[in-house]
């Protein structure tokens, strides 16, 4: 995932460990400077290209899991062209990340490539720093789209593998017909 040579800091091998170890299906990485949401792949399928659209297998789950959120939040579901984020309305508030502008080593790429775990990038804001008297209407803008969000993790295929006595299966590989991306069963 890493080039070589990158040295990877110890509070990211510490997140690293930590999504293999626990069995997330979906989180999202707040950011601020934008109001869109954006989701993988972030880094470019053409490492020498910007604003490439970089789609992964599960496109249409992560376009249903952005659009969760940015319909829910009042200010990127404005239909507003001359606000903060206009420029995303046309697309609906989302955008594939390496589209936008492309990255590596970025957590939502990590996370859909090396655990079970969607994540979107959700840019909350039109300040990269806001100052505090702007966190609470920030938080307010944000929290309905948050729980929409969350609510999301109850959608898709639920349940245990299990063997023929009922004993749960540890890493038992599903795969979905169409999409070249399988899922593990965790602990």
């Amino acid at each position: 995932f890493f080039s070589r040579g990158f040295q990877v800091a110890p509070e990211t091998k510490a997140v690293m460990k930590w999504l293999r170890s626990i069995p997330f299906v979906l989180s999202a990485s707040l950011h601020g400077g934008e109001l869109v949401v954006t989701y993988p792949y972030d880094y470019s399928k053409h490492p020498m290209e910007e604003k490439m659209f970089s789609p992964t297998p599960d496109e249409k789950v992560f376009k249903m899991l952005a659009k969760a959120y940015a319909d829910a939040h009042p200010v990127i579901s404005d239909r507003s062209e001359l606000r903060c984020g206009g420029n995303f309305v046309k697309r609906g508030g989302i955008i594939n990340g390496a589209e936008w502008y492309s990255f590596t080593g970025g957590m939502a790429d990590f996370n859909y490539l090396h655990t079970n775990c969607f994540e979107v990038t959700v840019e909350v804001g039109c300040e990269k720093f806001p100052l505090e008297e702007e966190l609470f209407t920030i938080w307010h803008e944000n929290k309905g789209a948050l729980l929409n969000y969350m609510e999301m993790v109850h959608r898709g295929i639920k349940g245990i593998v299990s063997d023929k006595f009922g004993n749960p299966i540890k890493n038992a590989r599903i795969s979905v017909r169409g999409i070249q991306h399988d899922v593990t069963t965790g602990n």
